[in-house]
């Protein structure tokens, strides 16, 4: 095998033309890991962050942005991988800290699912860092139940079509909010139950009304900031409110009476720099619940734009920088993804 291999690279923070390819050395797996030979990575709102400079990779993580890939297995610690049922020529698809946006990438063997059936490796590789993060924040931090009703901040975004789908499927009332009608609609044709248009009503309001004066049972967050007061005022008792992140600003000022007389939990988290042992217990939830409903045909990948990784073209200097351009257009509905050659 060769000891170099294409990527794209952060030459210095900045805007998306700052996304350049470049040759960087073959990375070698170590204990517990596993090399991929990329097929394909997805793009997320953390890669953005990264690239601007205010969201470094984790100590001994990689400094190539990308958190999810898909493609074929090519070698890796033995032992790992037959305790994981994983072979060299299986087609996978991982979480990993960085080092996505690469011809190869070393991932932790309890980190890499199965390509699902029917699926393939650009469907697959956007599947991951949204969904492990659904899973975590929705289900195992707000433990939302079959009948209770999710609000989710940002339907059509990576994370809120994978919230809707898995929502649904998991017996839920789904509501979102979305920036335009058009983007509504995708998120019903999703299987929302309603969407509401940020820029047209107070979301709290319609949340409000919408469950009849009761208010929701979980909402996922994306922007914090002042949404948190309008939040805590929509929850139901005992409602659960996450924030995974903070588009909106870091500070909030809320009404803790509301909190104490319903009994509401305000949580959040990341998921990059948590350990492998705990994304490998949300990759065997995933495997065991959320998997199957790709085989049953109750989910599936909403897959917006694919772009060449290295495909330079119309000023940008890879296909790279025009997938974070269009991700901070916020002009997508669903996944962008990139390809590899």
């Amino acid at each position: 095998m060769k000891s170099s291999m294409k990527a794209v690279e952060i030459s210095t923070p900045g805007t998306p033309e700052v996304l350049v390819p470049a040759e960087r050395a073959l990375p070698v797996p170590g204990a517990g890991e596993l090399l991929i030979r990329v097929t394909a990575s997805g793009v997320n709102r953390p890669d953005v962050l990264q690239r601007k400079g205010l969201y470094p990779p984790p100590v001994g993580a990689s400094d190539i942005p990308g958190l999810e890939v898909a493609g074929v297995v090519e070698s890796g610690d033995a032992a790992a991988m037959a305790a994981a049922g994983i072979a060299p020529g299986d087609r996978v698809c991982a979480l990993v800290a960085g080092g996505g946006y690469a011809q190869f990438c070393v991932a932790p063997v309890e980190q890499c699912l199965p390509v699902p059936a029917g699926l393939d490796d650009v469907a697959a590789a956007s599947l991951p860092e949204t969904f492990f993060t659904v899973w975590s924040n929705v289900f195992d931090r707000a433990r939302l139940q079959p009948g209770e009703t999710l609000l989710v901040q940002g339907g059509s975004s990576g994370i809120g079509v994978a919230a809707i789908q898995m929502g649904k499927a998991a017996g839920a009332t789904v509501i979102v909010t979305a920036g335009s009608d058009d983007k509504c609609a995708a998120c019903v044709e999703l299987g929302a139950d309603h969407a509401i248009n940020y820029r047209q009503a107070d979301f709290a309001e319609e949340a409000r009304r919408l469950t009849q004066g009761r208010g929701v049972d979980v909402i996922l967050d994306m922007v914090a900031g002042d949404y948190v007061a309008r939040e805590v005022e929509c929850l139901a008792e005992d409602g659960r409110l996450v924030i995974i992140a903070v588009q909106g600003g870091v500070a909030s000022s809320f009404d803790a009476g509301l909190v104490l007389r319903r009994r509401l939990t305000l949580t959040g988290s990341t998921l990059r720099a948590r350990p492998v042992a705990f994304k490998g217990a949300i990759a065997r939830a995933l495997r065991a619940t959320v998997w199957p409903w790709f085989e049953q045909g109750r989910i599936r990948p909403v897959i917006h734009s694919v772009f060449g990784a290295l495909e330079a073209g119309e000023g940008w200097p890879s296909g790279a920088a025009r997938a974070h351009a269009l991700m901070e257009s916020n002009q997508h509905v669903g996944k962008i993804v990139l390809t590899w050659s």
